[in-house]
């Protein structure tokens, strides 16, 4: 923030992506903070970036210049720092959502606030920085991305905040049960991506696979699911699986339960260095 039009413009001639961090997720906490700085700053050279990128993709397609230099070509991104302000996990992922749609980021960061000094308005030092929230952020951040999931899906003024013990697309997938289970050979890819324990590739893989003949668990399970945690929200060729307790808050048990389960004893602090 700050520098001229002609900087910026010198630096995307050399750099592969450019990051222009917004510090606080919502202008609220970043007066708060720092009074005399606004979300502004960041916003106009995000602007401008996104524009000259857009300007030099353009120049390209006409071909009316033999050679045109590449601008940015893995694209801009920013940061935000987590923890430091009292924002809501909604607040973090809504903002995160506008400047994807906005300036179109290609990554938001979300780096959680290490105290270093003493301030009223901020987390005492000795306060463990929130690696499990920055982790749940960055999920959420992916399945926006790369799943197909609207932001107010997975957080809205009923759910504020992120489960801390399960991720939020099982977390998703609990709160709207009544959409499972789906059958896994008939199922669009659009659902299947999601199912828990179901990742990007093995969603594809098993629209592939089904074209040859109705897929069982044991396919399933080679294509590379998390069969465990799957088996609750889908239905296969040969399933006789079928809870005795089909509720949400049972299933979430289970899962927890499951002595394998990613979900059980996350880590919640760093680990000293010394």
């Amino acid at each position: 923030p700050g520098a001229s039009q002609e900087l910026l413009t010198e630096a995307g001639l050399y750099a592969d992506r450019m990051s222009i961090n917004l510090e606080m997720p919502t202008e609220a906490g970043l007066k708060l903070l720092a009074p005399d700085k606004s979300h502004d700053d960041v916003k106009m050279p995000l602007g401008f970036i996104k524009d000259t990128i857009t300007q030099f993709k353009d120049e390209k397609k006409t071909g009316l210049i033999k050679s045109i230099p590449k601008f940015v070509p893995a694209g801009q991104s920013t940061q935000m720092v987590i923890g430091a302000t009292p924002e809501t996990d909604m607040e973090i992922m809504y903002s995160a959502n506008q400047y994807y749609k906005d300036f179109s980021l290609k990554r938001v960061y979300y780096s959680g606030y290490i105290p270093i000094s003493y301030d009223d308005r901020m987390p005492v030092i000795g306060s463990q920085p929130p690696l499990l929230r920055e982790n749940r952020l960055y999920q959420t951040d992916w399945l926006m991305r790369f799943y197909g999931f609207e932001v107010q899906e997975l957080l809205n003024l009923k759910n504020p905040h992120l489960d801390t013990d399960i991720d939020p697309k099982l977390s998703w997938a609990l709160r709207n049960f009544d959409q499972f289970p789906i059958d896994i050979n008939t199922a669009d890819y659009k659902m299947i991506l999601r199912v828990p324990g179901i990742g990007v590739r093995s969603a594809q893989k098993i629209v592939q696979a089904r074209r040859f003949g109705r897929l069982r668990s044991d396919q399933l399970q080679k294509i590379g699911i998390s069969y465990n945690r799957a088996k609750h929200f889908i239905r296969c060729a040969d399933s006789v699986y079928q809870l005795a307790n089909p509720e949400a808050v049972h299933i979430k048990n289970l899962i927890l339960n499951d002595s394998s389960s990613k979900y059980l004893k996350v880590p919640q602090n760093q680990l000293s260095l010394f």
